[in-house]
């Protein structure tokens, strides 16, 4: 591990896969997953734990959930809506636009990256190998979530993209994809006990200011 005191790295929200229990807690059993995305965040967490176990290298797994903001992914939903709605073109929405989403700002995940870097990952003095947890282990491996805390329905999502361009949405309702989950909600208790996480950005001021963004870099 050429001398890496402490490894944090990006897991994800899909790894939960099937589990309907919400708020989805990182003591929740996650190998179910949905599609081979959910099942390389999985693999990626429990290669992590060997690295821990085999060279006692502390490992932090951040289970990212459904960032956005300025200068994110083009290939997001935020990107594209955003760019449908202000070109006047259909917008596909799958799942009739019905399934949640726990949307979390980028400045908050930026944070969150950066305290969990300095809260090395220590092993549980009380794991019980009989009745493992999934989020603790015997050796210095901890996953996290990291969300929003305001799960918002995705035709809510979408009436903020509209507030904040002024633009109706021509929307094209769809079934929901295979490989999908319908909902997503982060308990980040674990988190915010840990390292003190606390998201501030709200949904409706996220969502402004990457149209605020946007229009800014596109010109538009």
């Amino acid at each position: 591990h050429n001398g890496v005191e402490h490894l944090v790295y990006a897991s994800s929200s899909s790894v939960y896969g099937s589990n309907t229990n919400m708020p989805l807690s990182v003591h929740d059993n996650v190998d179910h997953p949905m599609s081979t995305y959910a099942a390389t965040k999985k693999s990626n967490e429990l290669m992590a734990h060997s690295y821990s176990h085999l060279f006692n290298l502390p490992t932090t797994g951040l289970r990212f959930f459904t960032v956005y903001g300025p200068w994110g992914r083009p290939d997001m939903a935020l990107f594209l809506f955003t760019r449908a709605i202000l070109k006047g073109e259909k917008l596909p929405v799958f799942n009739y636009g019905k399934h949640t989403r726990d949307f979390t700002y980028i400045d908050d995940i930026v944070e969150g990256v950066v305290r969990a870097l300095d809260k090395t990952a220590e092993s549980d003095s009380n794991y019980d190998s009989s009745n493992p947890d999934s989020g603790t282990s015997s050796v210095p491996w901890r996953v996290y979530n990291i969300g929003g805390g305001q799960p918002v329905e995705l035709l809510k999502y979408i009436e903020l993209i509209e507030d904040a361009t002024g633009k109706k949405a021509d929307l094209d309702l769809l079934p929901l994809q295979v490989g999908d989950v319908p909902d997503t909600d982060a308990d980040v208790s674990d988190l915010q006990i840990d390292i003190g996480y606390k998201p501030t950005t709200t949904v409706e001021v996220g969502v402004r200011k990457f149209v605020e963004w946007y229009r800014d870099f596109y010109k538009v």
